[in-house]
């Protein structure tokens, strides 16, 4: 791991979002301009416009319905570990996605078709709809197969912690039950980092993400599994999706809903639920649970 490749990583992070919006945006535009020429040559024969509408018609819904599918891929995510159970999953879900491409393409049609003065019939639907599918469910897993891609990508630069297992032979170095360490990955090197250097933990789909020195590292694990492997006398899970390294909690905001604001000594703000914000009264007392 060097600076400059962290560096590179963090700075690509300030620009992800647009990043991620502009790549999405090129790719059907330009996917959709090259097929509009290849149409209009085999369709000679026709007005230019026409060509055009069918394949921009059919780019724009599908861009309409990407933020689905990237939702249905985070909640199903599509790994080597997991695919046999996404895979029914993923393959019900592009029917919906068909039948949606395939009606907002054809609304569109027909309202550049209404614009232009003529009519625009897309012939027995039915059929013309089995006919869309095989090409509809080739894209929803080429959408799918790029967001695994990228999603492996990005854990690669991040960072992928892991928790530290028994050796195959011998005793463990430290407890496998409550590891003092986790082992991180990152491109292709190895290091660890203590797990008294957590300053808190985050739930992230599949991932529970690590916050250490301003970097986040994802740890493939759920909430409730990692609380066994925590020390509770350092880690207190303040939200369902939050736990806070009691070291690195430096103020406490009681808010009137009844939650509570916390602040750590790097300026981060996590919140903290009425329900574990209980449980801290009952471990530390009302002084500090009140402190701002």
């Amino acid at each position: 791991m060097t600076n400059h490749a962290t560096f590179e990583y963090r700075d690509f992070q300030r620009w992800r979002r647009p990043f991620e919006v502009s790549f999405w945006l090129v790719l059907y535009a330009l996917n959709a301009s090259f097929n509009s020429v290849t149409s209009a040559i085999d369709h000679a024969a026709q007005p230019a416009w026409q060509p055009w509408s069918w394949e921009w018609s059919s780019a724009l819904v599908f861009l309409a319905l990407l933020p689905a599918v990237i939702a249905a891929e985070r909640r199903w995510p599509f790994r080597f570990d997991t695919w046999r159970r996404s895979l029914p999953l993923h393959l019900l879900v592009s029917v919906p996605f068909s039948l949606a491409h395939v009606s907002g393409m054809v609304a569109l049609r027909k309202l550049a078709y209404t614009i232009a003065g003529q009519h625009y019939d897309f012939g027995p639907w039915w059929f013309n709809f089995g006919y869309e599918y095989l090409k509809d469910v080739r894209t929803y897993f080429s959408i799918i197969a790029m967001l695994a891609l990228y999603r492996l990508w990005q854990l690669r630069m991040q960072g992928e912690a892991r928790l530290l297992v028994a050796p195959d032979e011998g005793p463990p170095v430290e407890p496998v039950e409550r590891p003092e360490r986790f082992l991180v990955r990152k491109l292709g090197r190895e290091f660890l980092i203590n797990a008294r250097e957590v300053e808190w933990l985050q739930a992230s789909g599949n991932y529970v993400n690590l916050h250490v020195r301003g970097r986040d590292y994802p740890l493939r694990a759920t909430m409730a599994g990692i609380e066994e492997r925590l020390d509770p006398v350092r880690f207190v899970r303040v939200h369902r999706s939050y736990f806070v390294n009691l070291d690195y909690l430096a103020e406490i905001e009681p808010l009137e809903s009844g939650d509570a604001r916390l602040q750590l000594r790097d300026g981060a703000k996590i919140p903290c639920s009425r329900r574990y914000r209980m449980q801290l009264r009952e471990r530390f007392g009302e002084v500090v649970v009140g402190t701002v």
